[in-house]
């Protein structure tokens, strides 16, 4: 019998355009990928403009860990490698061929393997950057022992996929992903499903797992919640984490010796006509999927949630680590007199406006900020919303003032930025808390390293 946690701390940010269940083929012709999506990573080119590349192919690797090999994720031809200032890498396309031609890296039998036989296999195919660790939520170390692996099978962001029909029909190449997952940590490897919605027996019938049910309102999802009530983690220690759809490329790659980067991509949002699950590889171009498919309004294209997400543009590509594309309004406008009306239409966390009465809206909302940057306002709301014994102001203070110490003492081992992100919703300072939390990391990380 599987443990229940209940989160009571949080808010659910309910908003219009749900994807409909049902996959369609994406038939993107571009894809890339985009070393921006690896915090910490170094890249250096391996292919130029031209080259012939299969899926598996190495496209960069990170100076640094030369070992770290970042490859690509269908056949075709490299169409163009993009450079932003100071000429850093930002993206390296691919036009496909449409062949699906594979780099051969050999079928294995997983029940014989050693830990570091998988190892060297995870990092020569380019799959080892879905094993993402914690602290700091970069490219997991392979040369660390983790305490423990976590995958989380659901998410609670405002319109987040459905990880049960995603991994629909998937369950071996899933089981055989735990089953190498289980290999490269003595701890236990975690399973968390939704208590209330995950019924997928591709989950509840997974071995060599423990399995771990979460409720309640977002962040229930996040990574950080589910290591903070299982198995929280004190300075020194490495945890790894990984998703559904990793660990069926990684069970692919052992079963069929091949790089499968089959992804399903949901796109949702107000502004999409029909949102639906597309059915693609990773790095797909957004092109096809909005033409013709969103509104006539200008648009915020997300790559991922609306919390958490990265801008792109309408010609952009989905990023490594999401699963969702959200299309919602730009917020480029000013509101006269906007908090002396009523308000029925307006998502409220206070009760500023009479919505609050209606719990169960879903709302069409835009980027605007409603209002401007300010200092720091004591309300004490920021803490209705996070779920960790941890004083969120204190830590964001200490951060931006470069305090190691006390940052260490205030928790940010146990956060990502994700986390802070219900927090910067509700916040009326406007304050930007998931770039200050990033900047903390980072400056951890290169202190401690």
């Amino acid at each position: 019998m599987s443990t229940v946690y209940s989160i009571k701390k949080g808010l659910d940010i309910k908003l219009i355009g749900e994807s409909e269940k049902t996959i369609v083929d994406l038939k993107a012709k571009r894809f890339a990928i985009k070393p921006p999506d690896f915090t910490g990573c170094f890249p250096k080119m391996l292919v130029k403009e031209g080259d012939e590349v299969k899926a598996g192919t190495p496209l960069f690797f990170d100076k640094y860990r030369p070992e770290l090999l970042f490859t690509a994720p269908v056949s075709g031809k490299v169409a163009m490698v993009n450079r932003g200032a100071k000429r850093r890498l930002l993206e390296v396309i691919i036009e496909s061929d449409g062949k699906e031609s594979t780099e051969d890296f050999g079928k294995s039998n997983i029940a014989g393997l050693k830990k570091d036989t998988i190892i060297e296999k995870l990092l020569k195919s380019g799959i080892w950057p879905m094993l993402r660790q914690r602290p700091y939520s970069v490219i997991a170390n392979p040369k660390d022992e983790p305490k423990a692996i976590f995958i989380a099978a659901f998410d609670t962001a405002p319109l987040a996929p459905d990880f049960d029909l995603i991994v629909e029909g998937k369950s071996n190449a899933f089981q055989a992903g735990l089953d190498v997952l289980s290999k490269l940590t003595s701890g236990k490897l975690h399973l968390n499903i939704d208590a209330k919605k995950t019924a997928s027996k591709v989950f509840l019938d997974a071995k060599n797992v423990q399995i771990n049910q979460f409720s309640g309102p977002h962040p229930a999802g996040n990574v950080s919640v589910h290591i903070n009530r299982i198995d929280s983690l004190n300075k020194g220690e490495v945890i790894w984490y990984t998703d559904p759809q990793d660990v069926i490329t990684i069970g692919n790659l052992f079963l069929e010796g091949k790089y499968d980067s089959s992804r399903i991509i949901a796109l949702a949002g107000s502004e999409v006509q029909n949102p639906k699950y597309y059915k693609t590889f990773v790095g797909a171009s957004i092109t096809n999927m909005i033409s013709g498919n969103v509104s006539d309004e200008t648009n915020r294209y997300i790559s991922g949630n609306v919390l958490t997400g990265e801008k792109i543009e309408k010609d952009g590509f989905v990023g490594f680590y999401d699963n969702l594309i959200t299309v919602i309004p730009e917020g480029n406008y000013y509101e006269f007199l906007g908090w002396a009306l009523p308000g029925f239409g307006k998502f409220s966390v206070s009760g500023t406006f009479l919505s609050k009465l209606m719990p169960n809206r879903k709302y069409r909302l835009d980027t605007n900020l409603h209002g401007g940057h300010r200092a720091f306002v004591m309300t004490g709301k920021y803490e209705k919303v996070f779920p960790f014994d941890i004083y969120p102001m204190a830590l964001l203070k200490a951060i931006m003032v470069e305090d190691i110490d006390l940052m260490e003492n205030l928790g940010i081992y146990e956060i990502d930025e994700e986390d802070f992100a219900l927090c910067e919703v509700i916040d009326t300072s406007k304050t930007q808390m998931q770039e200050i939390v990033r900047k903390g990391l980072d400056l951890m990380r290169t202190e401690m390293s």
